[in-house]
């Protein structure tokens, strides 16, 4: 189970993939440079069976995509036929066996949720279910708080924005106990969310809602989700490798999942038992079966699973944040920015990930043309599948948007986009925006700082690749929302409030940045009358949870605690989480003691035994220490210093060491500088930047 909390849940992971996504993003970059020179000279290839297959085998044989997949399954269909279908790489590294387009089974993750909206469409077709309807018409004994006048209705829940708090799968629902069985309406009314921003005024990527959605087909149509699902979808279109139940044959063809790295992942229940959201099971044979319907108004030749009008309606976006970055349809969402063109609103898709399955459906209806890729090692094939496949065959939705002349706004006009953002799905994703002479930039811990050059009232090009980032104003002109195209671009980050202060900590204060900017954030209470307290000791249990609840870890819910003396203590559950993870072993005797105040040198070590499973120790070897350090922590310390994971409270001295107080008691002052840190530095770009040194850089200021 830890594999899972790790992969999930840490901002290790998120750092990972966000990287690897700007890689992609990267290559699009150059890929569409060299598309767009010839644009307009008749080399756009019309896409057929055979050029369709040229293209997929030219790809699957790349350089550039070889790394990121094991076992591939691609369908295209166009005009109502698949005119191409095909497997590459293998389902299983150790059997070699070949992936088959028509038997292997992939997971297909949050594509499931383009189905489980479909069911929802079918049952409004049929009268049983209202877009307007509120869902505690459906579910009345849900115990659903929103202290907002709006309900939340079926369309909230279709387009991503019912204001429900975040309620992603949690690490434990993932699980090797295929005995266990849990309803989907047992896991909503343990989980349901408090509804805290009014429904319908943000877009949140929302699982929760899915899951919910999956409940509503269940009560509306009185049978259980998969056997609708089974009888309604499945079957008219002889989708016969797919359900939502891992058994039988699914089970026995289902292809082994492989991580990011390529490291095999066993194979998993899930919780729900049956999860509308994500628990999908299918092959790109099936799925090509629905594409072919979907585009052709619903229909198939022998059966019909929607209305016309309906397949219309789902084709339609709902939301956008501006019109070359549209939101969701009922059931698909925006397509992966091209740079310079944005996100088509002529194009709806969906893309799905498990911790070891990534997916991408996408559909052209003005092209009558479909495609679907499923993979069996998470990652981002997906991200340079698609535009190079658009830029191949369809340009016209890569063409450069044609923006009106804008004079951007000066650096005072600009103050407004200015402050910290963090994103509605993931608090721990920071963005830090500022304005000055050279115009706004942008910077976070996974990709580093960029400029944003503006070329429209809410629309800014990223100079990185040429992708938008885009803001969400109210009718007075105040920013509320960002959406940006690497760290989460199926959602909003929300800007943060003015920072209030405390009553002992002046702006003058050392370390007023660090805590102000958490402040703003949400991390400390925005009331200017309370006090900081910025001397104060933190104890071990303190530093745990803290660090803990800061990356959107929850506690562990396991009865069987590793310490003695963690019994009725608040932060027990946290400091079990962090033991599940290796992050602490304890100080002997079977005891932890949550309540001792924690050293420096302590609390580097907690976040190095994370670090150190990303970033190789030997690079920080050189670093050079002052003052003491116990020998078990200087990889640690070494560590922090290089990252800059510290306040201004250590500094570089004229001999090129540092002294990192190590131990030294951590103030309350020093955490806020840390988890600053973690939640800003561009820690990959420090690492980067010393391989390619070969030693340390200056990476503090120097003593004068």
């Amino acid at each position: 189970m830890n594999k899972f909390k790790y992969m999930s849940g840490t901002a290790l992971w998120i750092k990972s993939f966000a990287a690897a996504l700007l890689i992609a993003c990267l290559m699009t970059s150059t890929v569409y440079g060299a598309a767009s020179g010839t644009e307009g000279s008749g080399q756009t290839k019309e896409l057929n069976a055979e050029s369709a297959a040229a293209f997929l085998d030219t790809f699957f044989a790349s350089e550039a995509a070889k790394p990121h997949y094991t076992g591939a399954s691609v369908v295209v269909v166009k005009d109502g036929k698949v005119i191409a279908q095909k497997g590459y790489g293998v389902s299983d590294k150790e059997s070699g066996k070949a992936v088959d387009p028509a038997s292997t089974v992939f997971r297909i993750a949050s594509v499931s949720k383009t189905f489980t909206a479909v069911a929802a469409m079918q049952l409004i077709e049929q009268g049983k279910l209202s877009l307007s309807d509120d869902i505690l018409k459906v579910l009345p004994n849900l115990k659903l708080v929103n202290p907002f006048n709006t309900p939340v209705t079926i369309e909230h829940l279709l387009t991503h924005t019912t204001g429900f708090e975040i309620r992603d799968p949690k690490p434990e629902d993932l699980h090797f106990d295929f005995n266990k069985t849990v309803s989907i309406e047992e896991y909503v009314q343990a989980n349901v969310p408090p509804v805290v921003r009014k429904p319908g005024s943000s877009y949140m990527y929302d699982n929760f809602a899915s899951l919910v959605l999956g409940l509503v087909v269940e009560k509306a149509s009185g049978l259980p989700f998969e056997k609708y699902m089974e009888q309604n979808v499945f079957k008219p279109l002889d989708m016969n490798n797919s359900g939502f139940k891992l058994e039988g044959k699914l089970k026995e063809q289902l292809a082994a999942g492989y991580s990011a790295a390529g490291q095999k992942v066993e194979p998993y229940a899930v919780t729900p038992t049956i999860m509308p959201h994500g628990g999908m099971l299918s092959t790109a044979e099936d799925v090509g079966k629905f594409m072919i319907a979907f585009l052709n108004g619903g229909a198939t030749e022998s059966s019909r699973i929607l209305a016309e009008n309906t397949v219309g309606q789902m084709e339609v976006y709902r939301s956008s944040i501006h019109p070359l970055l549209p939101d969701t349809t009922y059931g698909f969402e925006a397509p992966f920015q091209i740079p310079g063109a944005g996100s088509s609103s002529k194009i709806i898709t969906k893309a799905g990930d498990l911790t070891d399955f990534s997916s991408y459906l996408f559909l052209i209806p003005e092209q009558n043309t479909g495609v679907f890729l499923t993979y069996n090692q998470q990652g981002v094939l997906r991200n340079l599948f698609y535009p190079q496949f658009i830029q191949t065959f369809f340009p016209q939705y890569a063409a450069p948007a044609q923006l009106p002349q804008y004079l951007p706004a000066s650096a005072d006009e600009l103050n407004k986009f200015t402050g910290y953002y963090a994103d509605l799905r993931i608090k721990s994703i920071i963005s830090n925006l500022k304005s000055g002479e050279a115009g706004l930039t942008i910077a976070d811990a996974f990709i580093g700082p960029r400029q944003l050059k503006q070329v429209d009232s809410n629309l800014f090009v990223d100079g990185l690749t040429n992708q938008f980032t885009a803001f969400k104003l109210d009718e007075n002109g105040n920013v509320l929302y960002m959406k940006e195209p690497y760290l989460n671009p199926l959602g909003y980050a929300s800007r943060g409030a003015k920072a209030a202060g405390f009553t002992d900590v002046t702006a003058e204060h050392a370390y007023a940045e660090q805590i102000f900017a958490l402040q703003s954030l949400g991390y400390y209470a925005n009331d200017a009358s309370s006090a900081f307290q910025p001397e104060r000791q933190v104890t071990r249990g303190e530093y745990v949870q803290f660090i803990l609840e800061s990356s959107n870890l929850k506690g562990s819910e396991t009865t069987e605690l590793a310490f003695s003396d963690l019994t009725g203590h608040p932060s027990a559950a946290f400091v079990q989480t962090a033991y599940e993870l290796g992050m602490v072993k304890g100080t002997g005797n079977g005891k932890f003691e949550p309540n001792r105040v924690i050293t420096r040198q302590e609390a580097a070590a907690v976040l190095w035994s994370l670090y150190s499973l990303q970033y190789p120790p030997q690079l920080f070897e050189s670093v050079k220490l002052a003052g003491k350090t116990d020998a078990w922590a200087i990889p640690a310390v070494k560590m922090m210093v290089a990252l800059g994971i510290h306040g201004p409270e250590v500094k570089l001295n004229v001999d090129g060491t540092a002294d990192f107080g190590s131990k030294n008691v951590l103030k309350n002052q020093e955490l806020a500088a840390i988890l600053y840190a973690l939640l800003t530095q561009p820690t990959d770009q420090i690492v980067t930047a010393l391989a390619n040194a070969g030693a340390t850089a200056n990476l503090l200021p120097q003593a004068s």
